[in-house]
């Protein structure tokens, strides 16, 4: 086996707001906080809503979430695939992102005389560069978060209703860089470029949609830099 290193940024084209998770609202404060590191204060990007983001956006691209009910795609679900195709795609994707242990799934896969093993990447969590951090703490006028009032639009006449249904969201604001550090296993048999190609389509996706919430409102557009395997 051996561990490939794909490293870079994650350049904000527009506002970031993954969210804190917070219990209510808070008044003259943010009601709808993101998330920040315990320690430090700064807000970092889970691993863990990369990895599912792109999941999610390869399984609508490979036509999977009717078969799987909108379900995480897993091996129980393949007998709904009808091509062959579309199986060696669910096949890859579950070997690159991981799938359930189920007995079932086991039983399938052995049946299709297939063995997935463990999952082939691993995302970290990224935090924002050194450059920016250090640049907070010098110039006032560079934050690293920022608030936005969110209102609701009156339908007959198009403007805001300041004060009813309005809410802060904190968000990280566009320009702002994350470090991003993904491994990926490679083992004897796995085809290497097929799954460094996965990883490519899947950041591809995310570049073209949108990370955390409110993406609808343009929120979350980001740009993946300075990328490079080790």
């Amino acid at each position: 086996m051996k561990i490939l290193s794909l490293k870079g940024k994650i350049r904000l084209l527009s506002g970031l707001h993954i969210g804190a998770g917070d219990d209510g609202m808070k008044i003259g404060g943010i009601d709808n906080a993101v998330i920040k590191d315990i320690n430090t204060n700064i807000p970092y990007i889970p691993g863990s809503s990369l990895k599912g983001k792109m999941r999610s956006l390869l399984e609508w691209d490979y036509n999977l979430v009717d078969a799987s009910d909108g379900n995480p795609f897993s091996a129980k679900y393949i007998s709904k695939l009808q091509d062959e195709a579309g199986k060696k795609k669910a096949l890859n994707l579950m070997r690159v992102f991981g799938s359930s242990v189920e007995t079932k799934d086991e039983k399938i896969l052995k049946e299709m005389n297939e063995d997935l093993g463990i999952t082939r990447i691993n995302i970290s969590d990224c935090h924002i560069t050194k450059a920016q951090t250090d640049k907070d703490k010098e110039d006032n006028d560079f934050h690293l978060s920022e608030a936005k009032m969110e209102n609701v639009i009156d339908r007959k006449t198009g403007t805001a209703k300041h004060g009813v249904g309005a809410r802060q969201s904190e968000r990280v604001p566009s320009g702002i860089e994350f470090d991003f550090d993904f491994k990926l296993k490679v083992f004897k048999n796995d085809d290497e470029e097929q799954l460094k190609s996965i990883l490519t389509e899947a950041m591809n996706l995310l570049e073209n949609d949108y990370l955390g919430g409110s993406g609808s409102r343009g929120y979350g557009r980001i740009k993946f830099i300075d990328k490079t395997w080790a």
